[in-house]
C-alpha cells in the first residue's frame, strides 16, 4: 500500500527518467522536491503542481549546494521520505583514450555527487527514524564493454557504495535499493547524457561496430517504470537491486553463469595458492 504524502528528494529531475519519475509521483499525490542543474527546465513543474512541488537548481558537483538543496527540502516539506540520486552521464571511450580531466568529472558527477547527497539526507533520515535511499545505476553495473569501461566503473562502484551503505544504515530503519535499467528510448544518448572521449584510428572499426551494435537494441519504454518503482518504494521489503526491464535477468543470468563456469575451471589453481 502506498503512504500518503511521501516526500521525495529527486536529483537530475530535468530530463530521462528524473523528469518521468518527479512527474508521476506528483500525478499520484506525492510531494517532490524537484532539482536540476538548469532551475528553467523544471519550471514547468511547480506552475502545472504549486506548493505541491519545490524546484532547486542543484549541481551535484557543488558541495554546498547539495546541503543547501537537502536543508531546504526539509524546512519546506518537514520530512524526507525518498532520496533518489539520478542525475549522472556517460563517458564513452576506449580506457587508452579516456583523459584525467574528464574520468574525474565523471566520477565527480557519477559517484561523488550522489554520495554527497546521502551523507546531506543522512542524518535527517536518521533522526526521523525512515527512510528509502534510492540510486540510479544499470546494468552496466554487473558487466561491461568496450568503450565502457570508465562509465561502467562509476556503476560498479556506485552498487558498492550502496551495497554497503544498506547494512550501514538498515539499523536506523533506512532502506537502500539500487534502481538498474536496461536499454530505454530515453534522452540518455544525448550530448548532456552521453559523452565521447578520443579518436585513436586503431580503435575506428571496433568503435563502428559498438556504435552500430547500439542500434540493435530493443528499448524499453521509459513511461512504463513509473508504476514499477512505485512498488519498489511501496515495498514493506524492497529489494538491494531492482531490475528494470525485461532483459537485464536473462543477460545477467548469462554473464554470471560464465563467470562461474571460468572460476571452477581454474579452482584447482586458486585452491593451492591458499597454502593449506
Amino acid at each position: 500500500m502506498a503512504q500518503e504524502n511521501r516526500v521525495w528528494f529527486i536529483t537530475g529531475s530535468s530530463r530521462g527518467f528524473g523528469r518521468i519519475w518527479t512527474e508521476a509521483a506528483l500525478k499520484r499525490g506525492d510531494k517532490v522536491v524537484a532539482t536540476a542543474r538548469n532551475l528553467e527546465s523544471i519550471s514547468d513543474f511547480k506552475e502545472k503542481y504549486g506548493d505541491q512541488v519545490l524546484t532547486l537548481e542543484l549541481d551535484v558537483t557543488n558541495h554546498d549546494q547539495v546541503k543547501d538543496a537537502v536543508k531546504k527540502a526539509q524546512e519546506y516539506f518537514g520530512k524526507l521520505d525518498i532520496v533518489l540520486n539520478n542525475a549522472g552521464y556517460s563517458l564513452v571511450g576506449t580506457i587508452e583514450e579516456g583523459a584525467a580531466d574528464e574520468i574525474r568529472t565523471l566520477y565527480e558527477t557519477n559517484i561523488i555527487g550522489p554520495i554527497r547527497v546521502i551523507q546531506a539526507a543522512l542524518p535527517i533520515l536518521r533522526e526521523q527514524g525512515f527512510g528509502h535511499i534510492l540510486g540510479t545505476s544499470s546494468t552496466i553495473g554487473h558487466f561491461t564493454a568496450p568503450f565502457l569501461g570508465y562509465y561502467g566503473s562509476s556503476k560498479w562502484a556506485f552498487e558498492a557504495i550502496h551495497e554497503s551503505l544498506s547494512e550501514e544504515v538498515k539499523q536506523f530503519g533506512i532502506k537502500v535499493t539500487i534502481i538498474e535499467p536496461g536499454a530505454y528510448a530515453t534522452e540518455f544518448g544525448s550530448e548532456e547524457s552521453m559523452k565521447f572521449t578520443g579518436n585513436i584510428e586503431a580503435y575506428k572499426d571496433l568503435k563502428a561496430e559498438f556504435i552500430e551494435s547500439l542500434s540493435s537494441f530493443e528499448l524499453g519504454d521509459p513511461n512504463a517504470t513509473a508504476q514499477a518503482l512505485f512498488k519498489v518504494v511501496d515495498s514493506e521489503n524492497p529489494p538491494l537491486r531492482f531490475h528494470m526491464g525485461s532483459h537485464n535477468l536473462p543477460v545477467i543470468k548469462g554473464i554470471y553463469a560464465e563467470r562461474i563456469a571460468l572460476w571452477e575451471s581454474w579452482d584447482e589453481v586458486s585452491r593451492s595458492a591458499q597454502g593449506n
